[in-house]
């Protein structure tokens, strides 16, 4: 009887195992014990890239009365540190958001530091947000990091198998993050299914690596695209849908309709906006230019806006509505659009070699309301992000800042300046100085720096309030030098000038006769020329 009973539960256990779907083994390392719960994407103004699931970058919030100032700008650490990837925000108003010196953000919604956190390697990748106040991002040090978003210490990281992410996660409503990998030990690149708990769902190889982002249908359909020129559709539990074959690179993240179509577009000698029915059958192709690498986003009309040479506005049904020129030789690369309320898109600008990344805010007939060079010397991939009051935040490269815009109420000037650097040294050698202000309000400033000797900087390009900058200048002519440094905000108040005396005199012995020389320019031009002393 004993016997019986045993092989009838070896039977009933092998029968219960059978009937589980494999997943594969525990690939997560934890900090902390993780107690989630699964949970979807966080209610909050901007939860992941592109405002939602389906990528519409559709906000509910209007931007109708952001005349696009700057009220305040956020340098990170590190000489450059790019923001390349979205900002996310929230349920109370904190933004979160990395850079390529692996540092990880949370900031006030004054923009001041709440805290970091530190990956191994570059952030290019949005964070996504959990209805749980978990953060998910993945990094080029082949994780996908989660950390609570109260302190940002760490839940639990999971290796992607040596494939690094640029990918930014989506979150379903069951608590799975979708996001893909580049190449993996010469492989193609990879979609990941992760559970809540960081152990591994499901994963799916594609032909070449995925810089695209997944969206997720309202049926739980997963779209990606990969560089192998296919957009994927998944069932949640792995298996493969559908896949689309274009003629070329799929780099741009898909978004999807109301009515289930889904839109993305495509690079090299393709370079098209498609549109695919559910079933994954094309309903119409059109060209873009250059092509896109960045999300097709949605209007509440249906209008889809793509950008690329231009920022294209197109019915649904394929036609173009109308084409915006976005200025001599500027492009949009990685820069998603974003969507107010009141229809005002924005978007960032690639650069070529004169000019600088700029953000631009655009009407919904196609003119434009206003713009600002934010990467003066660098580009603006990053995605603009509108936050539950209307302001308008957007990452920059170069100098590695994040950017807000809405209106200012009150300003105060910016504080007197402070000057470091040499005060003594030789004329016609350079010399760095580094000089702070400080502004109340937060605005960007920039410098008038009056070196002393009938030079000067004219006002510089704007930093952020408190960044040390550093301007270099030499003196041709032995002399003593007054510095004078003021600051300006971005509505024009300026501070008292600040002042460093300098000298140039005594870097090397001068003769009896040189002093004779200098005290008499205009004798013996040509003596005065051989001895070097001719300016």
């Amino acid at each position: 009887m004993l016997n019986k009973s045993l092989a009838v539960g070896i039977v009933f256990l092998f029968i219960v195992s059978s009937t589980i779907p494999m997943v594969f083994g525990y690939n997560a390392e934890s900090e902390t014990q993780a107690t989630a719960v699964s949970s979807g994407p966080m209610d909050s103004a901007w939860p992941m890239k592109c405002h939602d699931n389906r990528h519409t970058g559709l906000s509910p919030y209007s931007t109708a009365d952001n005349p696009g100032i700057e009220k305040w700008r956020f340098k990170g650490g590190g000489i450059t540190g790019w923001v390349d990837g979205g900002i996310v925000i929230g349920d109370d108003g904190t933004l979160y958001f990395g850079d390529t010196w692996a540092n990880f953000y949370a900031i006030y919604p004054n923009g001041t530091l709440k805290w970091t956190y530190k990956t191994g390697e570059s952030i290019t990748s949005s964070p996504a947000l959990a209805e749980d106040g978990t953060i998910y991002v993945g990094s080029w040090d082949h994780c996908l990091h989660a950390f609570y978003s109260n302190n940002g210490t760490r839940k639990w990281k999971f290796n992607a198998n040596g494939a690094n992410i640029a990918s930014s996660p989506a979150i379903a409503e069951d608590g799975t993050i979708y996001f893909g990998t580049l190449w993996s030990l010469g492989n193609g690149g990879k979609i990941h299914a992760v559970n809540h708990d960081g152990t591994e769902k499901w994963r799916y190889q594609t032909g070449d690596a995925i810089l695209s982002d997944p969206a997720i249908g309202d049926d739980g359909t997963i779209y990606i695209g990969s560089m192998d020129n296919y957009l994927y559709a998944f069932y949640p539990n792995g298996t493969l849908r559908w896949k689309f074959k274009t003629g070329g690179d799929v780099k741009s993240p898909p978004s999807i309709a109301e009515d289930g179509t889904i839109y993305f577009g495509s690079l090299d000698f393709d370079n098209s906006l498609y549109a695919l029915f559910p079933n994954g059958t094309l309903k119409w192709k059109v060209g873009t230019g250059d092509g896109t690498s960045a999300n097709p986003s949605i209007a509440e009309d249906g209008t889809i806006y793509v950008g690329s040479n231009k920022l294209r506005a197109f019915f649904p049904n394929g036609t173009l509505k109308w084409s915006f020129d976005l200025g001599p030789g500027r492009h949009i690369q990685y820069s998603s659009p974003a969507i107010a309320e009141d229809g005002t898109i924005y978007v960032g600008t690639n650069i070529n070699e004169v000019s600088g990344g700029d953000i631009i805010a655009v009407n919904p007939d196609g003119t434009e309301k206003w713009r600002k060079k934010i990467a003066a010397e660098g580009w603006v991939d990053s995605s603009p992000t509108i936050g539950e009051d209307g302001t308008v935040y957007i990452g920059s490269s170069g100098r590695g800042y994040l950017h807000a815009f809405e209106s200012v109420e009150s300003n105060e000037p910016p504080e007197t300046p402070t000057i470091s650097g040499e005060t003594n040294g030789k004329p016609r050698e350079d010399y760095w100085y580094s000089i702070i202000a400080v502004d109340p309000d937060r605005n960007p400033i920039s410098f008038y720096i009056d070196w002393g000797d009938d030079t000067n900087t004219g006002w510089t390009s704007e930093r952020a309030s408190g960044e040390k900058c550093y301007y270099e200048h030499s003196w041709s002519i032995r002399g003593s030098y007054t510095i004078r440094v003021k600051a300006k905000d971005v509505l024009g108040e300026e501070s008292d000038w600040a002042t460093l005396e300098v000298s140039m005199p005594k870097n090397k012995m001068i003769n009896p006769f040189e002093r004779f020389l200098e005290n008499h320019p205009y004798m013996f031009p040509i003596l005065r020329h051989l001895m070097g002393l001719q300016q």
